[in-house]
């Protein structure tokens, strides 16, 4: 083995029990929460991606001992990196096919555009911090991650040169559910976004566009940072 060769072995193999710990604990938060989300298991294919994203590359240094601790960490910026059951039921909510394409409002650390990367044919991501989202390119390349675009922009207007999307996922909370987004997902598709103020409970709001009408349903109270923009 080469030089320092067991060191990476052993800190590999010392991430791989914390996801591992990490997915029990999301199934024990899954089974909790059943009531709200009308199941008490996710998708396997869900928590088998959860189980393989390394997180801990998109924590910055200073937070990587906590990177598979089932919360929200800070990543600059007055953001966050989301709590991974939360991660993993909007991903589950959304009912993601292999070849889906799905815009993400708020990439932040990247780490949601990766696990929806191991899912479906093209994640295209929107963050407004331009350093953010540098960040995020740089360690989505690094892993592989081609079939995440990503561009710096104002999330609230969508991507509209790219849609429509069979799935939308918002990581940050509105106190309304933007027009151009309804617009630009594809009828039959989902979208997951968190509803309310900074100051106000929040909802986790799954978004069914029909034919001829839009759904909502409520799931659950929930806490993340506010969508920021000129809206």
């Amino acid at each position: 083995m080469l030089p320092g060769g067991q060191a990476l072995a052993d800190t590999a193999d010392e991430y791989q029990q914390q996801r591992a710990q990490l997915i029990r604990l999301i199934e024990q938060d899954v089974r909790e929460t059943s009531a709200y989300l009308d199941k008490d298991r996710l998708d396997p294919r869900v928590m088998q991606t959860m189980a393989r994203v390394p997180r801990h590359e998109f924590v910055p240094e200073s937070e990587r001992r906590h990177a598979y601790e089932n919360r929200p960490l800070p990543i600059g910026y007055g953001q966050t990196i989301s709590q991974p059951y939360i991660v993993a039921i909007m991903t589950d909510l959304l009912k993601l096919e292999p070849g889906d394409r799905v815009l993400e409002i708020g990439t932040g650390s990247g780490y949601q555009a990766a696990v929806l990367a191991e899912l479906v044919q093209q994640v295209y991501s929107i963050e407004i911090i331009g350093d953010l989202a540098r960040r995020a390119r740089t360690v989505l390349d690094r892993l592989g991650y081609e079939q995440v675009k990503t561009r710096v922009g104002d999330g609230y207007y969508g991507w509209e040169e790219q849609a429509p999307f069979d799935a939308i996922v918002v990581t940050a909370a509105a106190d309304h559910v933007p027009p151009p987004l309804i617009k630009q997902l594809k009828p039959g598709g989902r979208m997951m976004i968190p509803v309310g103020s900074r100051f106000m409970t929040q909802q986790l709001v799954l978004i069914t566009k029909g034919e001829d009408a839009i759904t909502t349903q409520l799931l659950l109270p929930v806490r993340f940072v506010p969508l920021t923009g000129e809206h």
